[in-house]
């Protein structure tokens, strides 16, 4: 299942390198201020990935539908910037990459203010909790509070997982409007990981009309079996959907019925607790910002 889970990751990732092409190709067109080499830069970084953590100039050339001359550019650059190591004709990110997320989390103060909600959810249910937003289609987690127990898929912050089989992708997904479930229907790839994993757009949209009546999303043996979680929106003084939050354990310790009646009552304590802390905070509303749908 694990291998499945990464086939997804692997598809997705080729999805949304075309489609950042496509807006990129746009954006070059009009605006005199875009910096292409830069883009390049960038594109050549992301390329890099659990499955391709070593690689070549042409397999790099290949990833990012780059001439190899830039590609061999690109590489030295950031070669001699410290973010890319070289061992023979390999090329890997190093540790100083981190850098660029450690900047995010300490400038929006989610460990302050965010972890402590979390951590109380967990300590009070034995449950991991997480915050996630939505980022080009999938769920990108933003704080993750894990347990001693043994999961089958665990998460940490950067983690991304696809948004049309996890509670909070549910959630995310209920803040966007008809026009835009619509195109991110259209452009993901739904990759089915267990039996009940949804795979067609009309079943989606079906679950996400209970989701925006209930006010919260569940998930059973959707993205793997043997998970259950139950998620619920923060959102923004407007009402706005604009991050996630839920619980995770395993279908051994509780039923998704008792996930929902024990859990929810908590986990809404901690969504208004957190949604008045990004209230408060610039910094940390100005973190909140929503990636687009792919497309």
């Amino acid at each position: 299942m694990v291998a499945a889970v990464a086939a997804y990751s692997l598809s997705l990732q080729k999805s949304l390198f075309n489609e950042v092409r496509m807006e990129n190709s746009m954006v070059n067109r009009t605006d005199s201020e875009y910096l292409s080499t830069l883009e390049r830069g960038l594109r050549v970084m992301r390329s890099f990935s659990a499955q391709r953590s070593e690689m070549t100039i042409s397999q790099v050339a290949v990833e990012t539908d780059l001439n190899p001359a830039v590609v061999r550019r690109c590489l030295h650059t950031l070669e001699q910037l410290g973010y890319i190591a070289k061992r023979d004709n390999l090329f890997s990110l190093t540790a100083e990459v981190l850098t660029f997320g450690t900047h995010y989390v300490e400038s929006a103060h989610l460990e302050t203010a965010v972890r402590p909600h979390l951590q109380r959810v967990r300590d009070m249910m034995g449950d991991s909790s997480s915050m996630a937003l939505l980022s080009r289609g999938e769920v990108l987690y933003l704080v993750h509070v894990s347990t001693d127990r043994r999961v089958q898929l665990d998460a940490s912050v950067g983690t991304r997982f696809p948004a049309y089989s996890t509670s909070m992708g549910k959630v995310l997904l209920t803040g966007l409007s008809l026009a835009e479930i619509d195109r991110y229907c259209q452009r993901i790839g739904f990759v089915q990981t267990t039996d009940n994993t949804i795979t067609e757009p009309s079943q989606l949209k079906d679950v996400l009309r209970q989701v925006s009546e209930k006010g919260y999303a569940t998930a059973l043996d959707e993205l793997d079996y043997g998970i259950v979680s139950v998620a619920l929106p923060i959102t923004d003084e407007l009402g706005r959907v604009i991050a996630a939050i839920n619980c995770s354990t395993s279908t051994s310790r509780v039923s998704l019925d008792d996930m929902v009646a024990t859990r929810l009552p908590v986990l809404r304590e901690a969504a208004a607790a957190i949604g008045a802390e990004i209230r408060n905070s610039r910094a940390l509303a100005r973190a909140m910002t929503i990636s687009s749908i792919p497309g």
